[in-house]
């Protein structure tokens, strides 16, 4: 096989029989979503085409059995250089390690030479959470950009379930007819990443919200069907609701980082500075682990350094 040729496969039959059945075990057994299924792909992918360069030719479960951690330092100063950055070096990493650990459980390779790799630091970033009053403007319908009353009501539903459920959006578009919050519902049931199940209390105003766009709905949602629908009665797209959140961001002049998920990191802020228990919003957002959730402990305190640097006297803010 020619150098050209290798670089069109990227590693020997056997390792691509064990990549479906890794990629099959991914998704039935840990209940991974498609989006995250399709990245650990692409990155195992991109480190055997590396291989294939470093070797000569597409490597075999022989060769990944045979790897040093010079290998994957390289593989990470290689995408460094292509312009990757750390987050997504990181993951990638992750997915190799994910593969080889599939191939060390069948006995096939010892995956100690990647696990010795320390993944990049990673750049510490906050939330951008939105203020509580521009979060309220958001998701009044009566203050929608839409030309249609309908459609106005439906993005103002969605939005006002991120906000006052802390849902993900894909969370809200997931619900049903029949697992839609109407007047008296108190609760809903998510499942959520990695398939965990939580219960998040509903508020009247949801309720409200989505009452009001199912009554303006030229549309009936089918029982089983998505309660959300786009303009042709198909399941609404996730994107019409980022394209609707941008149109009121820039007519509010609000910063770009007013997306519909910053309403689900506004409900965990304003809930911890309303004296909300942590532990409890780790449940109401869904977190596997508490040290996600811990950093909207960070939010709140920038926030209130912010104010306390814009009020005294010998602020940065104020003169002096």
């Amino acid at each position: 096989m020619s150098n050209a040729d290798s670089l069109l496969v990227s590693a020997k039959a056997d390792v691509n029989a064990a990549i479906g059945d890794w990629l099959d075990q991914l998704g039935s057994e840990r209940r991974l979503a498609d989006k995250t299924l399709v990245a650990y792909e692409r990155d195992l992918r991109q480190f055997l085409r590396f291989l294939t360069m470093h070797l000569g030719e597409p490597p075999a479960i022989a060769d990944l059995a045979a790897l040093k951690p010079a290998d994957f330092r390289g593989f990470l100063a290689a995408r460094r250089k292509a312009g990757a950055e750390s987050r997504t070096l990181a993951r990638g990493l992750a997915g190799i390690r994910s593969f080889l650990r599939f191939l060390e459980a069948r006995g096939q390779v010892n995956a100690a030479a990647s696990a010795a790799i320390r993944p990049p630091r990673q750049p510490k970033s906050l939330p951008k959470p939105v203020s509580a009053g521009d979060a309220m403007t958001l998701v009044d319908a009566d203050a929608s950009f839409e030309e249609e009353p309908w459609v106005a009501a439906r993005n103002a539903a969605v939005l006002t379930l991120l906000y006052g459920c802390g849902l993900r959006i894909s969370e809200a578009l997931s619900l049903t007819g029949k697992t839609a919050p109407r007047r008296g519902t108190r609760s809903l049931r998510i499942v959520g990443k990695g398939g965990r199940e939580r219960v998040v209390p509903v508020l009247p105003v949801v309720c409200d919200a989505v009452d009001a766009y199912l009554a303006l709905c030229p549309h009936v949602p089918a029982a089983e069907g998505p309660l959300f629908l786009g303009v042709r009665g198909g399941p609404l797209n996730p994107r019409i609701v980022q394209l609707a959140m941008a149109r009121a961001r820039r007519a509010l002049g609000l910063p770009d980082s007013a997306t519909p998920h910053a309403l689900r990191h506004s409900f965990a802020t304003h809930l911890l500075a309303g004296g909300g228990d942590l532990r409890t919003i780790q449940e109401l957002l869904g977190h596997a682990s508490l040290s996600t959730t811990q950093i909207y402990t960070e939010v709140d305190t920038a926030r209130l350094l912010d104010a306390y640097d814009k009020a005294h006297p010998r602020g940065a803010g104020r003169s002096q």
